[in-house]
């Protein structure tokens, strides 16, 4: 698919004509109630509007006091016409539906195939509704914005969660999961099914089967997503297609639910995997860049995640065929990380004082690590001996400076200097100071580090 997504349920799910759709989607959102908050994420059904466009209207009437703020859209919701594993991203350049074209992040969403399980698949997107029918109501309920759409398949809750993760951005991005709740019971045992699902989701159980909601995948990554961040979900609005315009025998479940905007508690270690190949990624391409003659390396920060653009120091090691073959870092933070990051690697590559310049030969089998550092903070000890009772091995990181000399050594380090009276003595023997001595100006830094190759 390149160019344009064509709507393949207008005039089915929804009106086909603009100002039919329009109208309708309108009356829909003045007649749902009106709320003082800012959701970050939208859980809204995805039926035909005569069944559950009430209940989905309750969900985007909350955006009504941020739709200026919000500038990209991430929407996820199950494939419910071809069967594959993962999760499936369009290739085109907009979506359409009769009420306009929304341009999709395309940027944003090749580096998503990049770094997750997240693959090209536009199949998986030319008949799926459950997107589709999400859309009128975004253009209506938000002014310009960009479009993430993403069909999920057999993809297990870690893997989706690394997605919203990776695209979770500020108050700038609203995640919307589409999805329906119990399909074809009764009426009153899908109340009471439906009531048993909606606990499920509010007490972010993250194991929902299909059987209870058949977009249970996204809904299980975001849920597994919500439960590591300490999230609240608020149910708006649950009724079914009994309660709107369909016979009462076999009815489908209708949600909608938001999360409000909160403080997300992130520990630096955190970083998901999709974040470590994305450093990694970057490391190496500055190496190759520089390598090719392009000297400055530029990247577009803002295509990143926030957690990645933080002020953090970092040391770029650089391996070949195991052994040490350059390794530069920073100790304070003092730009971006990812900065940080690509500004080692060329140091690392052909500026270490250590060895000549990396030649595009090695380049080839190099191995690369990186080690982000927690913020260095002062560690009192009066002399050695403390020094050596105090120190954490294979946690501490430590910088060591006297006589107006310093060293630091890594927790890495402790691999190949496992113990602590070693340890001291090479770090002291690395910043030129007498190895099994001691200062009395000695000044002890520690900190922590966070490794991955």
């Amino acid at each position: 698919m390149t160019g344009i997504r064509n709507p393949a349920v207008a005039g089915t799910f929804y009106p086909g004509r603009h100002d039919e759709l329009m109208a309708m989607v309108d009356a829909m959102l003045a007649d749902a109630p009106d709320s003082e908050s800012s959701p970050k994420v939208i859980i809204a059904p995805h039926a035909g509007y005569v069944y559950s466009g009430s209940v989905a209207a309750q969900a985007y009437r909350r955006l009504a006091k941020v739709r200026k703020k919000i500038k990209r859209v991430v929407l996820l919701g199950p494939s419910h016409r071809v069967g594959f594993r993962g999760i499936a991203a369009s290739s085109a350049n907009s979506f359409s539906t009769p009420l306009g074209k929304i341009p999709l992040d395309v940027e944003t969403i090749k580096l998503l195939t990049a770094v997750t399980q997240t693959t090209f698949l536009d199949k998986a997107h030319a008949q799926e509704h459950s997107l589709e029918v999400q859309l009128p109501f975004l253009q209506r309920s938000l002014d310009q914005f960009q479009l993430i759409p993403l069909v999920v398949g057999d993809a297990d809750k870690k893997a989706v969660a690394e997605v919203l993760e990776f695209l979770w951005g500020g108050e700038e991005t609203l995640i919307v999961i589409s999805s329906d709740l119990s399909h074809y019971h009764p009426y009153d045992e899908a109340k009471s099914l439906d009531a048993e699902t909606s606990g499920k989701i509010l007490a972010l159980q993250d194991d929902l089967q299909g059987s209870e909601a058949c977009g249970c995948r996204p809904l299980n990554g975001l849920l597994y997503l919500a439960g590591k961040q300490g999230m609240r979900v608020e149910q708006l609005a649950m009724l079914n297609s009994g309660d709107t315009a369909g016979p009462r025998d076999k009815v489908v479940g209708y949600g909608a639910y938001v999360i409000n905007h909160q403080p997300r508690v992130k520990v630096q270690e955190d970083y998901s995997l999709a974040q470590r190949q994305i450093m990694l990624q970057l490391a190496r391409d500055a190496i190759q860049q520089a390598l090719l003659g392009n000297k400055n390396f530029d990247v577009k920060l803002k295509l990143y995640p926030q957690a990645l653009l933080k002020k953090t120091a970092s040391f770029v090691t650089i391996n070949l065929n195991g052994a040490l073959r350059g390794c530069i870092g920073s100790l304070q933070a003092h730009r971006p990380l990812l900065i940080d990051i690509i500004q080692n690697a060329q140091s690392a590559a052909f500026r270490d004082p250590r060895f000549k310049p990396l030649s595009l030969q090695e380049y080839q089998q190099i191995d690369i690590h990186i080690s982000v550092l927690t913020e260095a903070v002062p560690f009192p000890v009066k002399d050695r001996q403390e020094l050596l009772e105090k120190i954490r091995p294979g946690k501490d990181g430590l910088i060591i400076r006297a006589r107006g000399k310093s060293a630091t050594y890594l927790p890495s380090v402790w691999e190949k200097i496992p113990q602590p009276e070693d340890f001291i003595t090479e770090l002291r023997r690395k910043a030129g100071l007498d190895p099994t001595g001691w200062d009395a100006d000695t000044e002890v830094m520690r900190y922590q580090t966070v490794e991955f190759s």
